[in-house]
């Protein structure tokens, strides 16, 4: 199928005929049909498309999706992807993970393939909390929630997703909210366009076992309020009228003001490329600061598969075919007796 051809597909097509099977209300149903609906925009063939998963209430996403898939084992759907792009670096490769199956036993497998830029895509749902195990704690809960395995209260400090991405030197990271369908479907047009690892927190309710945990920054009357919209090279601003902005005070800390308060040229303006800034946006905490949302850093480096690939190419042989049995006997060689 050529490209042109697959810019026909719609939604439909990228809908298996298993039945999703999600509680009411959670959040992964709206990441999927915003998938499903992306897809098809992006003109690459259903064949060529693959999504691995680990486990976890996200890791079902093969199943839903009519495309090639692995469901694998926790935490390792990284190490596959690995594999697989390597090897058939023609294929559009996507990860769906969550903040348990990719942060917990996962985390290695993670933080290595964002610093290896292998050129694929990577989605990881953060709802705060472990749903398929039945709630006990992750490692972003926050500190004090009382889930299944903490009684009395979370006593770890968490993680926070952006930062352990842009740690590990991600070449791009985007943060965006479930139910928020127009700017998740930009940051997943934005995502699959990124050449290397593209890397996509995705803010997602469970409403059995950590409702509301994001009900501050999607309730409306609240969202403008709580959530930084980024955009490249404009300025940091919300608020209800667009009036708040935020500025480095005098230690070199954030600080919100009004917009008719300061200057044009205190007010910080959003540069992609910029990985200070770009860390700098993700330890803004509420309540005393919004979400900030949208892509956060968005940077061009060689991709793992580029550079594995350019290797095997220079060192095939010049002229003829491999020789096994020659490689195999080349070099030092013994004989036991």
């Amino acid at each position: 199928m050529s490209a042109e051809e697959a810019t026909k597909l719609t939604r439909k097509d990228f809908v298996s005929d298993q039945d999703v099977r999600w509680c009411p209300g959670c959040g992964d149903y709206a990441i999927l049909s915003q998938v499903q609906k992306v897809l098809p925009e992006v003109g690459i063939p259903r064949e060529r498309i693959v999504i691995i998963s680990g486990i976890g209430c996200s890791s079902r996403f093969p199943y839903y999706m009519n495309t090639y898939g692995f469901h694998s084992i926790h935490g390792r759907a990284p190490a596959l992807a690995m594999g697989l792009k390597a090897s058939r670096p023609e294929l559009s490769v996507w990860i769906v993970t969550g903040d348990g199956d990719g942060l917990s036993i996962g985390g290695n497998h993670l933080i290595h393939i964002l610093r290896r830029n292998l050129d694929v895509n990577i989605l990881l749902f953060n709802n705060q909390i472990y749903g398929l195990t039945k709630g006990q704690y992750s490692p972003t809960s926050k500190e004090g929630l009382k889930t299944k395995s903490s009684p009395m209260g979370v006593p770890d400090h968490p993680f926070d997703v952006a930062s352990v991405a842009l740690g590990a030197d991600a070449t791009f990271v985007a943060r965006t909210v479930d139910v928020k369908a127009a700017h998740l479907q930009s940051v997943l047009h934005r995502a699959v366009q990124h050449r290397g690892t593209s890397f996509v927190e995705i803010l997602q309710n469970c409403p059995v076992f950590n409702d509301g945990a994001f009900a501050d920054v999607t309730e409306r009357g609240q969202e403008e309020e709580n959530q930084l919209l980024l955009e490249h090279g404009k300025p940091l601003a919300f608020g209800k009228d667009g009036n708040k902005r935020i500025r480095l005070d005098s230690n070199m800390g954030p600080e919100v003001v009004d917009v008719g308060d300061v200057d044009e040229s205190e007010i910080l303006v959003h540069d992609e490329t910029n990985e200070a800034l770009s860390f700098f946006l993700t330890r803004l905490e509420r309540p005393t600061f919004p979400v900030p949302l949208g892509v956060l850093r968005a940077i061009e480096k060689p991709t793992y598969d580029d550079v594995v690939n350019d290797q095997i190419s220079g060192a095939a042989p010049k002229g003829g075919s491999p020789d096994f049995d020659g490689l195999f006997a080349s070099g030092d060689t013994w004989v036991v007796e």
